[in-house]
């Protein structure tokens, strides 16, 4: 079971008693370019946040508090459901390959931080914790790869190899992002109060639909970890 490697630390709990994370594992995909039915549902993401005249949703502030509490600056550093809301209703949320453009409408659509990492990239356990600022982080800088470690006490998603995720969601790194020749694959999909949990378990039957409809018969793994308290 791909999930039994998957933990939340007592110290993200202690921090933010309300979090919840449901992950989805699965395997058997098929990624490639975007489609018709990806480009879509970007955009109705779009839509919705324009139509919002890109006012933030209100338990949007919640994940300014959370960064906030581990010495982050929300100003600086947006949480990643905060940063793609803002795209959406100005710019226009980017296009990089299906699946990433599926969980990023998905992401907007239900305005909770939604991220996508290959499994096959992964090493040992999966786990939020907060950092001891001496974990590797693999990222782009100026066109070459470089590190940039996260900060003591910053919650980051980590395995043993390393990173995969700052600053809780805000940054990916890019050993374990997904490409088109993606097959397997673990969503994290983000909850603090007041969004009600059942509207984080609808975000992950939204994403299930989108690649079912792709991809028949995939094998699937689902587990929600947290809340402590509602």
């Amino acid at each position: 079971m791909v999930l039994d490697r998957v933990s939340v630390a007592p110290e993200v709990h202690a921090l933010r008693p309300d979090f919840a994370v449901l992950a989805i594992a699965v395997s058997g995909l098929v990624n490639g370019p975007g489609d018709d039915r990806s480009a879509a549902a970007l955009r109705d993401a779009e839509d919705m946040a324009r139509a919002s005249s890109g006012a933030v949703p209100p338990h949007v502030v919640s994940w300014q508090d959370a960064y906030r509490a581990f010495g982050a600056k929300p100003q600086r550093t947006a949480s990643s459901v905060e940063a793609l809301w803002k795209r959406a209703a100005g710019a226009g949320l980017p296009r990089v390959n299906w699946l990433v453009d599926v969980y990023n409408a998905v992401s907007v659509a239900h305005v909770l931080p939604v991220g996508g990492e290959d499994l096959a990239h992964y090493g040992g356990a999966i786990r939020l914790v907060r950092a001891t600022g001496a974990e590797p982080f693999d990222t782009m800088k100026d066109g070459q790869p470089a590190s940039d470690p996260p900060a003591p006490g910053e919650v980051v998603w980590a395995d043993d190899v390393g990173v995969t995720c700052r600053r809780w969601n805000w940054r990916q790194c890019t050993r374990t992002r997904l490409t088109e020749s993606s097959t397997t694959a673990l969503f994290l999909l983000e909850r603090l109060a007041p969004l009600p949990l059942d509207a984080l378990d609808a975000a992950g039957d939204a994403l299930l639909a989108f690649l079912h409809a792709r991809t028949p018969g995939l094998q699937v793994e689902r587990a929600r970890f947290g809340p402590v308290t509602p």
